[in-house]
């Protein structure tokens, strides 16, 4: 599966080869479909499913554009994980459970980083709630692909030791 992926998005590679490397492609396009895909349930979840209500669940009230948050991200870090993992960072070093753990790190915080822009946005400028999502989405990315480039999936530099013998 990954393969017929990456041949997908190798694809469409070069028309922005100029202008950036294969990796932060790769990572664009997974990470724009993905986004997508998370926008595309947010929208649905907070007007269709939720009926922009209140949700109860287990004692608890959510607001409908926090619950729809929840409901988009059981869907997209499954899928954000698999496309980081087997076509945007396949070259890394980094143990797989550990890749995990360390990406499941990364995405808590931007949870909390969409929790907090959207309430801002939201509560605090008035902004509608699916427009609130793209433009926090816009900041929460930026800080995903740097986390998961450099912490999550990272590749160690291979150093070579030369002796005074192959001097």
């Amino acid at each position: 599966m990954n393969k017929l992926i990456l041949a997908m998005v190798d694809l469409f590679y070069p028309l922005f080869k100029k202008i950036m490397p294969l990796q932060t492609f790769r990572y664009a396009a997974c990470g724009g479909f993905n986004t997508a895909l998370d926008i595309v349930i947010f929208y649905a979840s907070f007007h269709f499913l939720f009926n922009e209500s209140v949700v109860h669940i287990a004692g608890v009230a959510l607001k409908p554009d926090t619950a729809s948050l929840v409901t988009a991200f059981l869907v997209t870090f499954p899928t954000g994980f698999y496309f980081s993992r087997y076509v945007v960072f396949t070259q890394s070093t980094v143990r797989g459970r550990v890749q995990l753990g360390r990406y499941l790190f990364i995405v808590l915080i931007c949870i909390g980083l969409n929790y907090f822009f959207i309430r801002l946005f939201v509560d605090r400028f008035h902004v509608y709630p699916t427009v609130a999502k793209i433009f926090t989405t816009v900041i929460v990315v930026t800080f995903s692909y740097l986390s998961q480039k450099h912490f999550t999936f990272k590749t160690k530099a291979i150093r070579i030791h030369l002796t005074d013998q192959q001097h």
